[in-house]
């Protein structure tokens, strides 16, 4: 077999079902970007296959025996910072959703999320953004929409220095539901790279540096 390219992205698969990390497995080696260096069947396992294979992505699921995946995320992330967790689970639980997010994960996908999301996902957080499942972004903006709220001398958010396009604000709104750069050209009627120069623009900006904070930055300026 021969070795992967050096523009490959490794993959670490954490969950305590085997049919579910054999059935992953199979859908990601598809994608010959992907390179699946390891499994893991709970927390305990997925820290020290993490150290070994220090792969750039790791899929990591919650609920899971010996050690789970919050706590395992938090150790990772903070003996391994080049690992980027994006958490990979059945539930979406509100506490759980922070819970994870706090201890380092930069992406949050159900299960039931549809593959061609998971491979974005995992393409988009090794390129340094974050990825949240639609129904969670929702829930973030809300959570955090309530905290400043309770702020109450919360200082006025800056202005933008340049203003965004029609177009660019167009897909910010899309953006801030959770939608792929895939849903946003099929909506919006155009292609897939012209929705990914606008994601650059708008996070410029913005001036943040992945999905999730442009989602929030959005809403603090009143644009969404």
């Amino acid at each position: 077999m021969s070795s992967p390219s050096s523009a490959s992205i490794r993959v670490l698969l954490v969950d305590d079902q085997a049919l579910f990390r054999e059935g992953l497995r199979i859908l990601l080696e598809q994608h010959e970007q992907l390179t699946i260096v390891g499994e893991a069947a709970d927390g305990e396992q997925a820290i020290d296959a993490a150290r070994f294979h220090r792969p750039d992505i790791i899929l990591m699921d919650l609920r899971m025996p010996r050690l789970n995946g919050v706590e395992a995320t938090r150790r990772i992330t903070a003996e391994m910072p080049d690992s980027r967790v994006i958490v990979l689970t059945t539930f979406e639980d509100d506490e759980e959703v922070y819970e994870a997010l706090s201890a380092g994960a930069v992406g949050y996908l159900l299960k039931a999320s549809p593959s061609e999301r998971v491979i974005e996902a995992i393409e988009l957080t090794a390129q340094g953004q974050s990825f949240i499942e639609p129904s969670v972004t929702a829930k973030l903006l809300n959570h955090f929409s309530r905290l400043a709220g309770q702020e109450t001398r919360r200082a006025a958010p800056q202005p933008l220095t340049e203003p965004l396009s029609s177009r660019e604000l167009d897909v910010l709104k899309h953006l801030a539901t959770g939608h792929s750069n895939k849903e946003i050209a099929a909506q919006l009627g155009i292609a897939e790279g012209t929705v990914k120069n606008h994601m650059s623009n708008v996070l410029g900006k913005l001036g943040v540096l992945d999905r999730t904070q442009a989602a929030l930055r959005a809403r603090e300026l009143g644009l969404i």
